[in-house]
C-alpha cells in the first residue's frame, strides 16, 4: 500500500530555525552594527503585524493606505523583537518599545533579510523561476510533474496552488511576498523537497517579492499586452520582466524567441541563456514583424513537425546537442507545444535527462482552467481557459478553430480595476477568431459592469465578421453560448481555474467549469425532452 499524501494542514508555513543575532543579520544585509541590540535574537521575519510570531523581525512598510509601522505595538504584543522601517515609520513605531532599525527602502530588504534568517533555502535545492505574460502557470505545473519524477519530491509556487511535495496549499497571489516566499522555500527544504518551480509575476519583480532569491534557471514564455494599468507602457513591462534575467535573480535562463520581445531578451540578458523556438510560430512572427530591427537568432532548442490533436499534440524537439526527440504534449493547442518544450529545456538546465523529462511530461495531469475540456463525447465541445489578454485569446481561438467542429463560439469579458486599454482589443480578438461572440461580465470588481461590457463590445463591433451578443449574467452567457453552438465548439475565456466572481468587492462563488457542465446537462436534458415530444 502506497503512503497517503500528506495533509496540507500538517505542512507548516514557517520553518524551524536557530535564532540569529540581530547584529549578524544587519551586517549581512548592509545595515551595519545596531547600537544597544547585542542581545536581540531573530528567528523569523514578517511584513504583516497579524502574522508576527515570537522572535520575529517586523518589517514595517509604507502601504497605499497606511504605514505598517502604525501596527508596531500589535507586532510587539505578538512577540516581535525588533522593527525594520523607514524614517517615517521609526517615528510611528517610537511607542512600541521595540528596537528600531532604519533603512531608506525597507521593502527592498525584506527578501534579503528573510533569506538570511531562513539560511538561504533556494541555495539548498534546484529552483526554476518562470515569467512571461501567458503560460507561466502551465509551465510551472508541468515542471512540478517533471521535477517530481526526477527528484522524488518537488515544490510549486503559482497562481492556482502551492505544493510542498505532494501536499497542496492554497495560493493567495501568483508570487507571495518576499518574507512568505523565503519561509515557504525553507519549509520545502525541511520537508525534503529537492527542486521547485516558481511563477514570477511582473508585480513580484517590480515590488521586490523575489528579493534575496537567485534561481538556478529562469524561463521566459512570451510578452503581450497586459497589466498596463500597473506598468503604463509595454517597454516598462518588458524591462520589469527582464530583471529576472540578471545576476541578482538568476544564474542562467531559457528564452522562447517566438515573439520580438523574446528575441530582444535573448540578445540583452545579463546571464547566459539558451533560446527555444517553435518553427510555426517563428514563421508567423517573421512574417508579421518583417522590417523589425530585432533579428531572429538561431535557436538552441527547436520544435518542428507538430501534429496537433484534440487532446494534445506530438512534435519533434531538437536539443542543443543536435539530438532530436519525440515529444508528446498532453495538453491541446499550439501554445502548449511551446510550453511543454520550455518545460523540458528548463528541466534539462537543472540536470534532468531529456528522455526522462519527456516521459514525465507525457503523463502530466491536465492543468486546471488551461484549455480544459469540460464536455463529454456528445454535444458541443466546451473548453475553459484563463485567456484574459488579447494575445492569449487569439491563440486559444486559433488552436480551437484548427481542430474543433464549427461554429466556434466564445464567451468573453474583461476584469474591472485592471488595464482598460485591453478591453476593446479583447473584443476585437474574439470577433476575429470566433463565429459567435457572447460578451459578459468577468470580475467587475469596483467598476460598473455595463461600462466594461460596452468597451469590450466596441472592440467586437469593429470587426464585421462575427455575430455579437451581450449577456450580462455570466452563468446565462455560458448557457447561451452552448445553445448557440449546437454541435460546434465553445470557449469560455477569462477566469479559468477561478472559483469566485468579484462584484463590488464581494467574492461570489463561481466556477466556469461547474457552470459549463450544468449548462451542458440542462441543454442536453431539454433536447431529450424535445425529441421525446416529437
Amino acid at each position: 500500500m502506497s503512503p497517503a499524501a500528506p495533509d496540507a494542514d500538517a505542512v507548516p508555513t514557517r520553518p524551524t530555525v536557530e535564532p540569529m543575532p540581530l547584529s549578524t543579520l544587519t551586517r549581512s544585509v548592509g545595515l551595519g552594527e545596531p547600537d544597544g541590540m547585542g542581545r536581540v535574537q531573530v528567528s523569523g521575519v514578517s511584513h504583516s503585524s497579524t502574522a508576527v510570531r515570537p522572535g520575529d523581525l517586523y518589517v514595517a512598510i509604507a502601504g497605499a493606505r497606511t504605514h505598517g509601522a502604525r501596527f508596531s505595538r500589535d507586532a510587539s504584543a505578538a512577540g516581535a523583537v525588533a522593527v525594520l522601517t523607514d524614517s517615517v515609520g521609526a517615528e510611528l513605531a517610537a511607542d512600541s518599545g521595540l528596537p528600531t532599525l532604519i533603512a531608506d527602502d525597507p521593502r527592498s530588504l525584506l527578501g534579503p533579510v528573510a533569506a538570511t534568517v531562513y539560511r538561504h533555502p533556494a541555495d539548498q535545492m534546484s529552483v526554476i523561476g518562470v515569467t512571461g505574460t501567458n503560460g507561466k502557470t502551465t509551465v510551472t505545473m508541468l515542471l512540478h510533474a517533471v521535477l517530481t519524477a526526477a527528484f522524488g519530491s518537488a515544490g510549486l509556487v503559482g497562481t492556482i496552488e502551492t505544493r510542498v511535495g505532494s501536499a497542496v496549499l492554497p495560493s493567495l497571489r501568483t508570487t507571495p511576498e518576499a518574507s512568505d516566499l523565503q519561509a515557504l522555500l525553507a519549509v520545502m527544504v525541511e520537508q525534503g523537497v529537492r527542486a521547485a518551480a516558481i511563477e514570477v509575476s511582473s508585480h513580484a519583480l517590480a515590488l521586490g517579492r523575489v528579493g534575496g532569491l537567485v534561481v538556478d534557471v529562469a524561463g521566459f514564455t512570451n510578452l503581450s499586452q497586459d497589466h498596463l494599468d500597473f506598468h503604463t507602457t509595454m517597454e516598462d513591462y518588458f524591462e520589469t520582466k527582464a530583471r529576472l534575467f540578471t545576476p541578482g535573480h538568476s544564474r542562467g535562463g531559457v528564452v522562447v524567441t517566438d515573439d520580438v520581445w523574446g528575441r530582444r531578451l535573448a540578445m540583452r540578458a545579463g546571464v547566459p541563456v539558451q533560446t527555444l523556438a517553435t518553427e510555426a510560430r517563428n514563421a508567423e512572427a517573421a512574417d508579421a514583424e518583417a522590417g523589425s530591427s530585432t533579428p531572429m537568432p538561431d535557436a538552441d532548442w527547436l520544435v518542428d513537425d507538430v501534429a496537433p490533436g484534440p487532446a494534445g499534440s506530438s512534435a519533434q524537439l531538437r536539443g542543443p546537442d543536435g539530438r532530436t526527440h519525440e515529444m508528446r504534449v498532453p495538453l491541446p493547442g499550439m501554445v502548449n507545444v511551446s510550453n511543454a518544450a520550455l518545460t523540458v529545456a528548463l528541466a534539462a538546465q537543472v540536470g534532468v535527462d531529456v528522455p526522462e523529462a519527456l516521459a514525465a511530461l507525457a503523463g502530466a495531469p491536465m492543468v486546471p482552467g488551461r484549455m480544459e475540456r469540460v464536455s463529454g463525447p456528445d454535444g458541443p465541445v466546451v473548453v475553459v481557459d484563463y485567456a484574459h489578454s488579447p494575445d492569449a485569446l487569439e491563440r486559444a481561438l486559433h488552436d480551437l478553430r484548427a481542430g474543433s467542429p464549427a461554429p466556434l463560439v466564445v464567451v468573453v469579458g474583461a476584469g474591472g480595476d485592471r488595464d482598460v486599454t485591453k478591453r476593446a482589443p479583447m473584443g476585437a480578438a474574439a470577433a476575429q477568431g470566433a463565429d459567435v461572440v457572447v460578451v459578459t461580465d468577468d470580475n467587475p470588481r469596483s467598476e460598473d459592469p455595463s461600462t466594461i461590457r460596452s468597451e469590450v463590445l466596441a472592440g467586437a463591433h469593429r470587426v464585421d465578421a462575427a455575430s455579437v451578443h451581450e449577456v450580462p449574467d455570466r452563468a446565462t452567457a455560458i448557457r447561451t453560448a452552448i445553445e448557440l453552438a449546437g454541435a460546434g465548439t465553445v470557449l469560455v475565456a477569462g477566469k479559468g481555474h477561478e472559483q469566485g466572481q468579484d462584484v463590488a468587492g464581494v467574492l461570489h462563488p463561481f466556477d466556469d467549469r461547474v457552470e459549463a457542465r450544468a449548462a451542458l446537462a440542462a441543454v442536453g436534458s431539454r433536447g431529450e425532452q424535445e425529441r421525446g415530444g416529437l
